[in-house]
């Protein structure tokens, strides 16, 4: 097993995807099963997919926390639905755990570790 280096650490990658009963209407301009992943900070859409903006703006804020390891009883643990922007549209975008994925500090700021961090 390869040494962890002190100065990394962890993030799961991300799935976001519609999900909505099925015949419903959507409205947001999505399919049911469209889906973005999130590796790190990079956002990744399949090709030829579209993403509306509001329905992203709805989750973004989440997926900070939702990449981090979280306790088992807080409700960013096991709630993972977020309800389309639109009031009128009945989709969630549903936000899964993937595989954990390692990043070095000093590869993702220019400030370095004191001993207070």
């Amino acid at each position: 097993m390869a040494a962890v280096s002190a100065d990394s650490f962890e993030l799961y990658d991300l799935r976001v995807e519609v999900v909505a009963p099925e015949g419903a209407k959507l409205y947001c301009g999505a399919r049911i099963g469209d889906y973005f992943e999130l590796k790190g900070e990079m956002l990744h859409l399949p090709p030829g997919q579209g993403f509306s903006i509001y329905s992203l703006a709805a989750v973004l804020p989440l997926l900070a926390a939702k990449q981090r390891q979280t306790d088992p009883h807080d409700w960013m643990t096991s709630d993972a639905e977020i309800a389309c922007p639109d009031p009128n549209c009945p989709s969630r975008l549903r936000i899964l755990r993937g595989a954990k994925r390692r990043f070095l500090h000093s590869e993702t700021t220019a400030i370095p570790l004191t001993k207070d961090h």
